[in-house]
């Protein structure tokens, strides 16, 4: 089940919304937490089982580590078994047939594959409950001695199959205690509308040129028709993935929670540096906390930090997926950040701000493509491509009709990247009740008539 979906919007969503509000506040939890197991179970009822099993894994390892007089070295031991534990489940589905297929290509061996189908949102609520145990660990917070409530915190399905990566401190206490007037109601509905429009207005239309461009043989895009489609698939992967972080948040604020922020219009990034504050902020803010500040951080010397920022790019981009090109974008950008962090802030600094902002998009499409291609053989094509090595032209009359029957589509996408994300330009309220309106129901027609297209960070 996703969240753009017909059922969601007029048969789950509802039924939840009106069982939560009849139900005394004992019981909300309960509510939440066997909503989400009905969500996730929709589409995988069997991989329910993993899900559930880390939640009772971390429940357990939490409430041992705040034994009474346990020795350092046995609660290290704890969080480290817990941290073996999901990432081993999270290994065995997301990289064993990644190892198995390099394993047969190096040695000529016949191992056989698993097989087996990614289970939905492993990548996210597997970090959500390493960060549990990390911070209990710490003892930056309490263990959670109530199951149902920790059940709930890693199981709320508003963000539990592609975030934003909520981490324990940010909603322990809403957990116990949070309320709902109508103004937060409100606000999570725009919200939630906001991110529905983006995902099936923008995201899937610029997607259907995206899909038609990159379907074609690289050898025969002209250079315009490659760079408008990798210009495409970096607004399709924006708006399709911050369009679920803002219906995630709105339905967050429906049932009293408050998510952190997970975008901050990146495509206005004046640096890679400043990219990666603005894109996926709950993963970027996750490899910090948990990875590079305890591997030493920026405090042990250039030789040491240079290590650190590589293994949590290298970390970063195979969170992404098991292929290598996800290890190249991740290493990709590690690269730049070190070049940048030591030599290119201070060289952007002197440059126009129109010259950063060119400088930051260029590097970001030439990641994307990077990203886009699982096949190297098919990612060395587009960049020859890009650049005019395939034998084409800079431009033919085709690039020029999809230009054409794109270009205010392409127009309104620039607009939307970069205004506010989370308040309409329309002021007065009634204004701001026919905006949403019009929104919702235009994305409800679009809907209608649609094939299934779910979120691509549903992959990862």
């Amino acid at each position: 089940m996703v969240f753009s979906s017909l059922l969601f919007l007029f048969l789950f969503l509802p039924a939840v919304l009106a069982i939560y509000y009849c139900s005394p506040w004992r019981m909300k939890n309960l509510i939440l937490f066997a909503a989400s197991l009905v969500f996730y179970a929709w589409g995988e009822p069997v991989y329910i089982v993993i899900m559930l099993l880390s939640t009772v894994t971390d429940y357990c390892f939490g409430l041992l580590l705040e034994r009474p007089k346990l020795s350092d070295s046995k609660r290290k031991g704890i969080v480290v078994l817990s941290i073996i534990v999901n990432l081993s489940l999270l290994s065995y589905f997301k990289y064993a047939d990644f190892l198995i297929q390099n394993i047969n290509t190096l040695l000529g061996t016949d191992i056989p594959l698993t097989e087996l189908p990614l289970p939905i949102g492993i990548s996210f609520y597997t970090f959500q409950s390493m960060s549990y145990i990390i911070d209990v660990y710490r003892r930056t917070a309490k263990a959670q001695r109530n199951w149902l409530d920790f059940g709930t915190f890693v199981a709320l399905f508003p963000q539990l199959v592609a975030g934003p990566i909520v981490q324990y401190s940010t909603v322990a206490e809403q957990l116990r205690h949070r309320t709902v007037d109508r103004a937060k109601f409100a606000e999570g509905v725009r919200r939630f509308t906001i991110g529905l429009a983006k995902k099936v207005l923008l995201a899937n239309n610029i997607g259907l040129l995206w899909n038609t461009i990159s379907n074609s043989s690289p050898d025969t895009l002209t250079v315009l028709t490659a760079w408008l489609g990798i210009i495409a698939f970096a607004f399709q992967i924006y708006f399709d993935f911050s369009g679920y972080s803002d219906m995630a948040i709105g339905l967050g604020l429906m049932f009293g929670f408050r998510f952190n922020e997970n975008f901050n219009k990146p495509y206005m990034a004046q640096s890679i540096t400043d990219f990666w504050r603005r894109w996926h902020i709950s993963l970027s803010t996750w490899f910090r906390d948990y990875v590079y500040i305890p591997l030493g951080g920026n405090r042990r010397g250039f030789r040491i930090q240079l290590r650190n920022i590589l293994i949590v790019w290298m970390l970063t981009g195979i969170w992404h997926g098991a292929s290598w090109n996800f290890l190249f974008w991740g290493l990709y950008f590690g690269i730049i950040l070190i070049f940048e962090k030591w030599l290119g802030l201070k060289l952007l600094e002197r440059m126009p701000r129109w010259l950063r902002h060119s400088y930051a998009l260029l590097l970001i499409l030439i990641g994307w493509v990077l990203f886009a291609f699982d096949e190297l053989p098919a990612m060395g094509g587009y960049f020859s491509a890009m650049l005019g090595l395939n034998g084409q032209s800079l431009w033919d009359t085709e690039s020029w009709y999809l230009l054409y029957t794109n270009g205010i589509l392409l127009v309104v996408l620039v607009f939307a990247s970069i205004s506010n994300r989370t308040r309409s330009r329309v002021n007065t309220p009634y204004l701001q009740l026919v905006w949403h309106a019009v929104l919702f129901l235009l994305s409800i027609a679009y809907l209608v008539d649609a094939t299934f297209n779910p979120f691509l960070y549903f992959r990862f």
